[in-house]
Order: C-alpha cells, then sequence, then structure tokens
C-alpha cells in the first residue's frame, strides 16, 4: 500500500498498488504512515529515503505492508515516529524557496525525485 501525496506517484501506480492519497503535506503523509503502522501493518520503506530534506521537498511517499500483522511491529513504530521528529526539527528552518514554497518547476522536479526513489524501491 502507497501512501502519497504525490499526484505523480498516484497515476504511475494506481492500476498496480493500493494507493492512500493525502490530500496535504509531508508531515500528513508521515501521520497517516504512522497511524497504519499503530494499525498492526508494516513500514515496507523507509519514510526518510532518499537524500532530500524533510524542509526541502513538499512530496513524500510511503510503503507499508497490504496485510495487517497479528501484532504491532515495535521496529515500524520506532522508525516512523523517529521520522515525524525528524521532520519536525528540520521544519524549524523551513526555506522559503523550498518545500511548500518551492517553484512549480521545483515541485514538479520534487515529484520526479519521489517517484524515482519510490520506482527504486518497489522493484527491489
Amino acid at each position: 500500500m502507497i501512501i502519497t501525496n504525490n499526484p505523480l506517484v498516484r497515476s504511475t501506480y494506481e492500476n498496480a498498488h493500493v494507493i492512500l492519497f493525502v490530500e496535504g503535506n509531508y508531515r500528513e503523509v508521515l501521520v497517516k504512515a504512522r497511524d497504519l503502522v499503530h494499525g498492526r501493518h508494516q513500514l515496507i520503506t523507509h519514510p526518510l529515503m532518499g537524500s532530500l530534506k524533510p524542509n526541502e521537498t513538499p512530496y513524500r511517499s510511503v510503503v507499508v505492508s497490504d496485510a495487517v500483522l497479528d501484532k504491532t511491529d515495535a521496529d515500524s513504530v520506532l522508525i516512523i515516529e523517529e521520522a515525524i521528529l525528524v521532520f519536525d526539527r528540520f521544519i524549524k528552518t523551513a526555506r522559503t524557496d523550498r518545500g511548500e514554497g518551492s517553484t512549480e518547476k521545483m515541485k514538479e522536479d520534487f515529484r520526479e525525485i519521489d517517484l524515482s526513489l519510490l520506482s527504486s524501491a518497489l522493484s527491489e
């Protein structure tokens, strides 16, 4: 299951995977992933994959298991909770020229980067 706020990811994978599209920002994607992890889904991709800092890109895609586990996966909980804390630390130094403040051309590039990272993770 792919949780994303990236319309390019949604249109690319909507016929191949379950997509939970988040009409919101990067943090809201992380929070939705956290809610699913607490609901006994397992993280499949790291929520901070790639070298872009959370305050630089407005887009994020995270993959969690389709199936619900018998119990909550402790590693997934630790990873997603830490990812939200990292996001919150970085966003305090938000750049007005990046993230939500990016130009449309930059947002297009960030959508492509997020798609590329996700595609690479899904092909492994």
